[in-house]
Parts: structure tokens; sequence; C-alpha cells
């Protein structure tokens, strides 16, 4: 379990250009702070950040779980060929075309988890687009559930990274439309990794 994990480090280390004198947890910990710091600055004074001016003393800073190098874990993707389509609502009552690329299978935490990872209709794989919701939500995150976004590798292997998970922008600003997660991929686990409800919000802060 170990090497595993020492290999989804390796491999998220690898995305980030992290420098190799570091040792592999500590330097992959610097890399997720300062991923997250540069997404705060961009929220809180980006000309397109989501959070709307009135509303950042409300949600910024981003409040986050601790980075847990466990929550990030090296996964095989299998293709679902031809790819089908799947209608998603949205947050606005909307309907968003989806179609699902294939499916993340990977390890946490000693349990065997999978995910489903889609793509727009017809649109080319240059990312995966996974939403998905778990046993935090609506206590300690977002009850709609978080993304993820990863991107594929050559080496067929990739990193399902939860401590990169972040709430949709619909969460900051009720005017984004976000599709929500599908049922199958509601994981029957609690995910303590990634962004989370502040204090003031969490029916259970700390649990």
């Amino acid at each position: 379990m170990k090497m595993r994990r020492i290999a989804a480090l390796a491999m998220a280390l690898a995305l980030a250009g992290a420098c190799a004198q570091e040792p592999p947890e500590v330097a992959y910990g610097r890399k997720v702070a300062e991923e997250r710091a540069r997404k705060d600055e961009f929220f809180r004074t980006g000309q397109d950040s989501p959070v709307k001016a009135a509303d950042r003393e409300k949600y910024l800073p981003i409040s986050y779980f601790d980075i847990d190098p466990a929550y990030a874990a090296p996964a095989t993707l299998k293709l679902v060929e031809p790819r089908t389509r799947l209608v998603m609502p949205t947050s606005t009552g909307k309907q968003r075309d989806m179609e699902r690329v294939g499916v993340l299978e990977f390890t946490l935490k000693g349990q065997a988890q999978k995910l489903t990872a889609f793509a727009e209709v017809g649109a080319p794989v240059s990312r995966l687009f996974v939403p998905f919701s778990d046993l935090t939500g609506g206590t300690e995150t977002y009850p709609a559930g978080r993304y993820m976004d990863i991107d594929p590798q050559a080496s067929g292997v990739y990193v399902v990274d939860f401590n990169t998970a972040y709430h949709p922008y619909c969460y900051y600003n009720a005017e984004y439309d976000c599709p929500f997660p599908p049922s199958e991929n509601r994981l029957k686990v609690p995910i303590r990794a990634g962004e989370r409800l502040r204090a003031a919000e969490a029916l259970t802060p700390g649990r």
C-alpha cells in the first residue's frame, strides 16, 4: 500500500513539476498549498472571480481539509467505447448533455472505488471531468457534491487526487449553472480532502 501511495505522489509531483530535491510528501504538500493560495488570490481579486465582491468576506479564504497524501490514489481508466450519453440536471434547473468517457478504478484507504469520468458531448478527451458526492455532503461539504478535473497521462496511469476536489461555482454564486453528480458517482465513504464548508456552515464541524 505504501508503494502505491509513493507512486501516486510521484505522479502528482511530475504533473506539478516539483523540485526533485524535496522529499516526495513535503514537495507534494507544498505544491498543493501553492495551488490553493493561487486560487484564493484569484477568487479574491480576479476579474472573472465567481465570488461577488459583496460575498468575499463570507466565502474567503476558501476552506479546505488538511492536505493528506493518502487521498491521492493511482488509478486506471477503463474506456467506455462507444461513449454513452448522460443528461445531468443542473443547479439552475437546466440539463447538461455529457458523455461517459470511462471509469476510473482505484483503491482508497484499502477500499476499492470507482468513479465515472465525463466530457462534453463530442468533445475530445483533453481533460476528465469527475463530479462526485460522498458521505460528507451536506455536513462538511456542499450538499450537491464536488468536482475534480484530471489530466490524462500517456502512460495510462492517472491520479485521483481528492486534495484537488473543489466546490462548483454555484456554491459561491447561484448564477452559475452547475451539473449535479450522477448516482453512479456517489461514494459511500467520507472524503475529507479538498474544499470543505466553512465552520459556520457545517452542521457538525470538526467531525
